[in-house]
């Protein structure tokens, strides 16, 4: 974090990136003096509510983060910053979004957690656009024109305001991760399965909180000693951050897990938190053998929706079975339950290098019912994800020339742009292992 006296000083000329986050109530004309070389901008946590005018001498500028000011209209001058591809202002208070507003050259666009009741019609024009978070806002509809945005691959639309999901979506070439629920047209399936699956309830006093083992979009992960009558057990908590995460709702995660069911490639969920003196929401969940790790890192700014793997990863031919065999059959499991995952990424895995895999954190699953008309397009659309994620393991990954083809194949199957010609994933699951054999 850099603080305004730096600035002020000239001590923070030729950086490429910079963060003020000091009580701001007007934006620092000193940053200007940084154009030749700014290429990040992040004023979060700050009390702005405009841009300057002539914001677009920042001529390199390729990212800006607002979130958590005071804005109420996303600032038209963002759409006159003709190397800007990625616009986060998440946790504002905006209503409108100008048509104006959107680059050229947007890749990403961020406005989680605000009042947006509408989109433009121009987001069509946004050619580039590969990912787009609106959960928590006041949507009731999606402009039609978004269908023209046929990179994008990434679209969170959970706790909005929508009274059905368009069916031109599920046709979108290359979407692999939406989520959708927390909204007026899935809430019956939600209720459903929340009445159907039930889930213990477990006292905040009876957990000790220990050391922190990992965090997410939606929560932080804890190692805890769960006391009961029985004696004392070591288990993992999650804790939700807010009222609405980047993916969606506490409460609809919470309902995905314990609707998922049992499967050998899933984190079971032990009970929910209950009588927190905060008010804030959590689940237990059995603590996982410290042998196992993430796949993979989460997607970079650069990399957008793509995940990083450790430089020099590598992986034998059991493991890449092991871990595509076990997701493949997670994630069909799921669908046979009418849960979509909605992020099915190396991050949210876990494996322990032999080849054996869970499939976690399900802040971003949405629940459908399993004949609706549009479950086979979200199940599609999935698979696609699966795709992507096998392309990764084989990348990495030496073959004998005849399953490496028709691995390739499948792989090619999956991420087909036309959503139809995609294989179901009891049909990937089927192949893989026969592959594996």
């Amino acid at each position: 974090m850099h603080t305004l006296e730096q600035l002020r000083a000239g001590a923070l000329a030729g950086i490429v990136r910079l963060e003020l986050s000091c009580g701001l109530t007007e934006f620092p004309n000193e940053i200007f003096t940084l154009a030749d070389t700014l290429e990040i901008l992040d004023l979060s946590n700050n009390a702005l509510s405009s841009l300057p005018d002539d914001l677009s001498r920042l001529r390199k500028l390729r990212l800006i983060f607002c979130s958590a000011n005071r804005f109420t209209t996303l600032p038209s001058v963002l759409g006159e910053c003709p190397a800007l591809t990625m616009v986060g202002f998440k946790s504002n208070q905006i209503r409108e979004v100008p048509a104006a507003a959107l680059p050229p050259q947007l890749r990403w666009l961020i406005l989680t957690d605000n009042r947006v009741e509408a989109l433009p019609a121009a987001i069509g024009r946004c050619g580039q656009l590969q990912k787009l978070m609106l959960a928590g806002n006041r949507l009731s509809a999606l402009p039609q024109e978004l269908a023209a945005c046929t990179r994008l691959e990434l679209l969170r639309i959970a706790a909005n305001r929508l009274t059905e999901l368009p069916a031109w979506l599920l046709d979108m070439p290359r979407l692999s991760w939406l989520a959708f629920a927390g909204n007026p047209f899935c809430a019956a399936d939600e209720q459903a399965a929340s009445d159907a699956a039930g889930i213990a309830g477990i006292g905040w006093d009876q957990l000790q909180l220990q050391q922190k083992l990992g965090e997410g979009a939606s929560g932080v992960i804890h190692q805890a000693v769960l006391r009961q009558a029985g004696g004392e057990q070591a288990v993992a908590v999650k804790m939700f951050k807010g009222a609405v995460t980047s993916d969606g709702l506490p409460r609809s995660e919470m309902t995905a897990c314990v609707s998922s069911g049992r499967h050998p490639n899933l984190i079971p969920v032990l009970g929910e938190v209950l009588d927190h003196p905060d008010g804030a929401s959590g689940c237990v969940m059995p603590l996982i053998d410290p042998g196992f790790g993430n796949l993979a890192g989460p997607p970079s700014l650069d990399s957008c929706t793509r995940d990083i793997y450790q430089e020099g990863k590598r992986f034998s031919p059991a493991e890449l079975f092991g871990i595509a065999g076990g997701v493949a059959s997670a994630a069909r499991h799921l669908h046979e339950r009418g849960i979509m995952h909605g992020d099915l990424y190396g991050h949210n895995i876990l494996h322990c290098g032999q080849g054996r895999s869970l499939l976690g954190d399900f802040g971003a699953a949405s629940l459908f019912a399993p004949d609706a008309p549009h479950a086979a397009g979200l199940q599609r659309l999935e698979v696609r994800a699966f795709g992507l994620l096998l392309d990764e393991l084989m990348e990495r990954c030496e073959l004998p020339a005849a399953r490496q083809a028709a691995l390739a194949a499948l792989r090619t199957a999956c991420v087909s742009e036309e959503p139809t010609a995609r294989p179901s994933l009891a049909n990937v699951e089927r192949c893989i292992v026969s592959l594996q054999a």
